[in-house]
């Protein structure tokens, strides 16, 4: 569909309650949101996009930022009739998942965000987010094959199956180079800290115990700041939990109606699955 003037293109499968999968940056698009396909489209109204510049969606202008991903996003949440959807947001897509909260917080049913950051701004300090900026403009401009290989350790652990690894790489060499320097600057420049005492839907913060892109304290200060918030960490796994730990990520997805009445604390999924229902 077209929204806002740019070409958006989006997977949809299953029925049930609304589900907007919201993927990560360095050449992620919806195709990242496999194991969530397989395991929630039973229960689940799966609805995934390729944010503009990624996937199959045309790329948007330089000059977009944080706030424009967020209408776009609003404009093809009302354009495809999701109701009030569970909105899970991965790494940027949690940022961005946190920025439709502040421009349109009644879209948004529930929040869930899995490795995620509050933009780089907002959660990491000024000398990292420089030199993330630095390094990644000037490998972004080199093929594909030359400087993806290096990140592939910050998105899933070395214990990931070498299958996983390699469709993990392959799915990310299809990046778009020029669109993903917007998206990086967005991201660079977006500090979301405000927003996050103000959240009013159930939120559920998913992490990685052994993230490295966005440290498990980037997590735990996300669930310090929103009120009420669930906080499920993932043993062993990196920042691509969504598909290194997919049927424990899946299984916290499918307890998010229950989550909002629970007491502000941190689980790990190392307890039984019914300690989170």
């Amino acid at each position: 569909m077209t929204v806002s003037g740019l070409r958006i293109s989006y997977r949809r499968a299953g029925s049930g309650y609304p589900l907007l999968l919201l993927h990560g940056g360095f050449g992620l698009d919806s195709r990242s949101w496999g194991p969530q396909f397989e395991g929630l489209d039973d229960e689940f109204d799966v609805v995934a996009w390729d944010a503009p510049g990624c996937g199959g969606s045309e790329d948007p202008p330089e000059s977009f930022s944080m706030d424009h991903y967020a209408d776009s996003l609003a404009g093809f949440v009302r354009a495809i009739g999701l109701a009030r959807p569970h909105v899970i947001g991965l790494s940027f897509g949690g940022a961005l998942a946190l920025a439709l909260y502040a421009r349109h917080p009644t879209l948004p049913g529930s929040l869930i965000l899995a490795g995620a950051y509050a933009g780089w701004a907002g959660s990491l300090p000024h000398d990292e987010v420089q030199r993330r900026v630095q390094r990644i403009s000037q490998e972004v401009t080199q093929p594909p094959h030359e400087w993806l290989p290096k990140y592939l350790p910050g998105m899933l652990t070395a214990s990931a199956p070498a299958r996983m690894a390699e469709q993990t790489l392959a799915l990310m060499s299809d990046i778009h180079p020029r669109a993903s320097l917007t998206m990086l600057r967005a991201m660079a420049d977006a500090d979301l800290r405000g927003i996050l005492p103000a959240i009013e839907v159930p939120t559920l913060v998913i992490h990685g115990e052994l993230d490295e892109r966005s440290p498990l304290a980037v997590g735990r200060e996300l669930h310090k700041k929103i009120p009420g918030s669930q906080f499920v960490v993932l043993p062993g796994v990196g920042h691509l939990s969504n598909i290194e730990a997919a049927g424990a990520f899946n299984q916290a997805v499918k307890d998010v109606p229950s989550f909002a009445q629970r007491p502000h604390q941190a689980l790990t999924l190392g307890q039984r699955a019914s300690e989170l229902a």
